[in-house]
């Protein structure tokens, strides 16, 4: 079992290495759907960490996501010297922050408002938690659409634009980079930098699954009273859950910033929230593999449904809109799934048990 096991995953390692470059030939758009892809990889499984292990109903995580995408705008970009004058005679060059600095910044703030959001929902379940969680995220998007005054802080819905590329090691990844007769594109080569930090966080979510806290997290899903019975201290727990998804999110959201190069409230409305919960319910509530899936096929069916609503749009003599019928076809193949498949695309094979063999 195990070598045939071994052979999948370099089959599947080699398929990933080398996806972006068949997807350059047919042009960089696949790429940057393949590369919106991962990072919508990397929010499931921060969310999967509040929803799946700890069974928190989170609908604002895209604030997670909307915080560490505007640390990176900030931080990287000339606005905030613009903006201060106190700033820009400390920074005469513009203030342009290593990746280094930022991503930790960004992680730990997000983190930072993870704590906030956990420590006045501790008493709360399901429905009741779902609502404070909903109105924390859309705080968070009115925040940054109204701090543009008294002091213009996040420019408001103008949004923050002229964003460094990422810049690490003498590479620059906004521009191409020729390696042994081939040329990667920008979108290529942040590519392979969300492929490395989807491998670390699935890496990190698994041992986290297997370990103390992991099982302390299921314990409080199953039956939040019995664990608190057998000693787990669940406040800790619940905090720890919220902060944890919240840092994933805040990465997540530092590559977003400055992969797009330009971020502005519009990106982080409560729909983002509710398609990321809905990649983590589709794929497999708590299985990691389900959790991928889940996100890949709804980050990457709109674009590929852009091709199927355009001829329908066509047979009805352009009655129908095509947006409107992309997102009509979206929500039946949801519906469609989940009447098929209850328990998601790829469910736990122990989902409400221990770990077996643990």
């Amino acid at each position: 079992m195990k070598p045939n096991r071994t052979v999948v995953f370099l089959a599947a390692a080699a398929a990933l290495l080398i996806l972006p470059m068949v997807l350059q030939g047919f042009g960089s758009a696949w790429v940057r759907i393949a590369d919106m892809a991962l990072l919508y990889v990397l929010l499931a499984l921060g969310l999967n960490i509040v929803v799946g292990y700890a069974g928190l109903l989170d609908l604002g995580y895209v604030a997670f996501f909307a915080v560490g995408a505007y640390m990176y705008g900030l931080m990287a970009s000339p606005h905030l010297t613009e903006a201060f004058p106190a700033l820009a005679a400390m920074f005469p060059g513009g203030l342009h922050m290593p990746l280094w600095v930022i991503i930790p910044a960004g992680a730990g703030l997000a983190g930072l408002f993870g704590l906030l959001l956990g420590a006045p929902t501790l008493k709360l379940r399901g429905d009741y938690l779902a609502i404070v969680t909903l109105g924390f995220g859309e705080i968070i998007r009115v925040f940054l659409n109204n701090l543009d005054h008294p002091i213009n802080i996040t420019n408001g819905p103008k949004g923050l634009s002229q964003i460094d590329s990422i810049k690490f090691f003498g590479l620059d990844l906004g521009k191409p980079l020729s390696m042994a007769g081939f040329e990667f594109v920008s979108v290529s080569l942040y590519y392979y930098l969300f492929l490395a930090l989807v491998v670390v966080s699935v890496v990190i979510s698994h041992r986290l699954q297997l370990s103390r806290i992991g099982r302390a997290w299921m314990a409080i899903r199953e039956d939040e009273i019995a664990a608190k019975a057998m000693g787990i201290n669940t406040r800790n727990m619940k905090l720890l859950a919220f902060g944890m998804g919240a840092t994933f999110g805040g990465v997540s959201g530092v590559m977003f910033g400055a992969f797009q190069g330009f971020v502005s409230p519009e990106s982080f409305s409560l729909m983002e929230s509710v398609m990321i919960v809905a990649m983590v319910v589709l794929g497999g509530i708590g299985h990691l593999p389900g959790v991928i899936l889940g996100a890949v096929l709804l980050s990457a069916m709109p674009e590929v449904l852009r091709h199927v609503a355009g001829p329908l749009q066509s047979l009805t003599d352009g009655r129908l809109d095509a947006a409107i019928l992309r997102q009509l076809l979206i929500a039946l193949a949801m519906i469609s799934i989940m009447l098929l498949r209850p328990r998601g695309l790829w469910p736990s094979p122990e989902h409400g048990k221990s770990l077996r063999g643990q």
